[in-house]
């Protein structure tokens, strides 16, 4: 017994050492880093473009050019004809992995994917008709939700305004249940040192 809980605990040992090593050669730091606020343009399948609105966190690096950040995003769209009301919107919250490009100079770009969740909802309001001679067809609203998967592709840049303040502008498509195309600009403050 004393045997296998020696070896056990070498085989640990072991292990956490040679992670540590791993840790060190690969430039890893996971953990918050920085927050970002974003706007911009967000153009969905099937409706006109709206404006969009974005935070993310950066959780730091998982090699020396991968970086993690989670995100956080929200547009809402209105249309109104014949009298009639349609709305959609999506809340969406996902993960998205970066590769940072190498360059001399302080603009830095990269490129990514990752995966989403996102909640749609979309309502339709349709008012009262007066067909005349007093005969009135009653309105009805029709809502539904539904939450769906999402794939991120896109990229952007980031470049700094001050020694923890970046400008960050992002360019993303998703494939989702309402695939967008989405452009926006944001301000990123660094966290740690």
């Amino acid at each position: 017994m004393k045997k296998a809980i020696f070896l056990l605990a070498l085989f640990l040992s072991c292990i956490a050492s040679s992670q540590n090593a791993l840790a060190k050669t690969a430039d890893t730091a996971i953990g918050l880093n920085r927050l970002s606020v974003e706007a911009g343009l967000v153009d969905p399948e099937a409706a006109s473009s709206t404006l969009g609105f974005g935070a993310f966190a950066d959780l730091g690096s998982l090699s020396r050019d991968v970086r993690l950040s989670s995100h956080l995003g929200y547009w809402s769209k209105s249309e109104n004809d014949f009298g009639m009301e349609a709305s959609v919107r999506d809340i969406s919250i996902g993960a998205r992995a970066k590769y940072m490009f190498h360059v001399t100079s302080k603009l830095r770009p990269y490129a990514g994917a990752g995966l989403g969740l996102h909640f749609f909802n979309s309502k339709v309001e349709v008012p009262d008709m007066d067909m005349g001679g007093g005969f009135i067809v009653p309105g009805f609203t029709a809502e539904d939700s539904a939450t769906k998967l999402g794939f991120d592709l896109g990229g952007g840049a980031a470049t700094p305004l001050s020694p923890r303040t970046d400008l960050v502008l992002d360019l993303w498509y998703t494939l989702a249940d309402i695939n967008q195309l989405s452009m926006q600009v944001g301000v990123s403050f660094q966290l740690s040192k």
